[in-house]
């Protein structure tokens, strides 16, 4: 198995960020060394796994430091959100890069938190893909084999996050892809509920507004400390307080799992898993039951119509918005394709999102009836890179990926936290993903179990 990493004897060491910043505070470590080491490690690996968008390893170095529980502790933002100074390409290279003028709604509140941006890393074009494998850019690739996807579209902060780069980047979720990274590199991915984070511009006027911005991580602490930080600089106060959850909690949950998605049955492999997981929450005192999917079969399709929307917006408007340079030629297919799509298919859209937006009855009435959904978060194994070509025929695209990424969608629709832990591993090795909904609000509930499931079931080390 092709691995790589870049874990080492430096001032990272394998250190999460809450570590880091104890590193840092009692001056083991300083601030420069910090950074130097990062830029060090990233330099060593991205040649092979291509996660970096951009780099601004000089602004970095040069930067003053912020305060923030994360003051000092080095980061990347993916490259479909705006900060000062780097262009955001969108994982794609159609138009020609300008750098932005301010940071965004969300880079604002993410650096806020005293995180510094070593630069911007790699997505599927749009975000449209579950694998970033751009003809021109390249394929981000999978740090424990490298012959695999990173998924995306978070893909390049899931390989970077994952390699022992940084502990902490950026991640947002229109369709699984904060989920889809964290099962495919074993780490820590929440979504958030729909409004927890503040969202920039573009991804504020979609009609249902299904992308959350978040974090991958390699610990439930991180990501617990980053949701507890932010909250501190931008709540929403519809929302219930997640506040500072440092372990499990003490209620036995009623849980509900099922390995049945919008689309198929997930391979035995992955079914396996999903079970083991089962049996580790009876195990650890909840109340498990197996239910069938809930879900009606009209999801599929209409999810897949308004994905397509959203390209039709992108490139029929890409002109007006990424400027004169912008060139649709340079466009995949399954961006193209999509957008065909919508156009095809305009007269059923107002329909599509009237059901899609109803199907959050379906889970609040679930959430009456169970505390926690327990699902893979992926139908299959990761799939080698060129699985998901992007320059292949649309058709081909589209049916891998609805199969692929059967289990995910729905928590973007109904705006409902999801969380996707690393507590299985394939017969080769490559992690698996298990992923825990909740209702809308109930984030804390989420990283409460998932420090339980972690002391229980520790996630494995790429660098072991």
């Amino acid at each position: 198995m092709a691995r790589i990493h870049a874990f080492g004897d430096d001032a990272l060491g394998d250190l999460d960020a809450v570590g880091l910043v104890a590193a840092l505070r009692s001056g083991a470590v300083s601030r420069d060394e910090v950074i130097d080491a990062a830029i060090t490690r990233a330099e060593a690996v991205d040649p092979v796994l291509n996660g970096v968008a951009y780099r601004a390893f000089d602004t970095a170095r040069a930067a003053r430091p912020r305060g923030g529980f994360f003051s000092g502790v080095p980061t990347f933002v993916k490259d479909n959100a705006d900060v000062a100074g780097m262009p955001t390409m969108d994982g794609t290279d159609a138009w020609t890069p300008r750098p932005a003028p301010a940071d965004g709604d969300f880079a604002r509140t993410y650096l806020g938190t005293g995180l510094v941006a070593l630069g911007k890393t790699q997505l599927s074009e749009f975000g449209f893909s579950a694998s970033a494998e751009h003809p021109r850019l390249g394929a981000v690739r999978n740090p424990w084999h490298t012959e695999h996807t990173a998924g995306a579209s978070s893909s390049g902060s899931g390989a970077l996050v994952a390699a022992g780069v940084v502990p902490i980047a950026h991640a947002n979720d229109g369709g699984g892809s904060i989920r889809i990274p964290a099962a495919c590199n074993g780490l820590v991915g929440l979504k958030p509920s729909r409004g927890r984070l503040p969202l920039d511009k573009q991804m504020r006027q979609m009609p249902l507004r299904i992308v959350a911005n978040g974090v991958l991580t390699r610990s439930v602490r991180d990501t617990a400390a980053f949701y507890r930080e932010a909250e501190l600089l931008w709540r929403n106060p519809k929302m219930p307080v997640i506040g500072d959850v440092t372990g499990p909690g003490d209620t036995p949950l009623r849980i509900a799992f099922t390995t049945e998605s919008i689309a198929r049955e997930a391979s035995p492999e992955i079914r396996e898993a999903t079970c083991k997981t089962a049996a580790l929450l009876e195990g650890l005192g909840h109340r498990v039951t197996e239910i069938a999917n809930p879900i009606p079969s009209s999801f599929k399709n209409d999810f897949l119509l308004y994905w397509s929307l959203l390209a039709f917006a992108l490139v029929r408007g890409g002109k007006r918005t990424f400027g004169p340079s912008f060139d649709r030629d340079r466009l995949d297919n399954l961006t193209r394709g999509l957008e065909a799509l919508a156009a095809r298919n305009l007269h059923r859209m107002p329909l599509a999102i009237a059901r899609l937006s109803r199907t959050r009855r379906i889970t609040a009435q679930l959430g009456s009836q169970y505390d926690v959904l327990l699902t893979p978060t992926l139908a299959e194994v990761t799939p080698r890179i060129g699985h998901l070509d992007p320059t292949a025929d649309y058709q081909q695209i589209i049916d891998r990926l609805i199969d692929w990424v059967a289990f995910t969608p729905l928590a973007n629709v109904t705006g409902d936290p999801a969380m996707s832990l690393p507590l299985g591993r394939s017969a080769s090795g490559l992690p698996i993903g298990m992923m825990f909904g909740a209702t809308t609000g109930n984030e804390r509930r989420l990283l409460q179990l998932a420090f339980q499931l972690e002391e229980a079931s520790p996630f494995a080390r790429l660098q072991d």
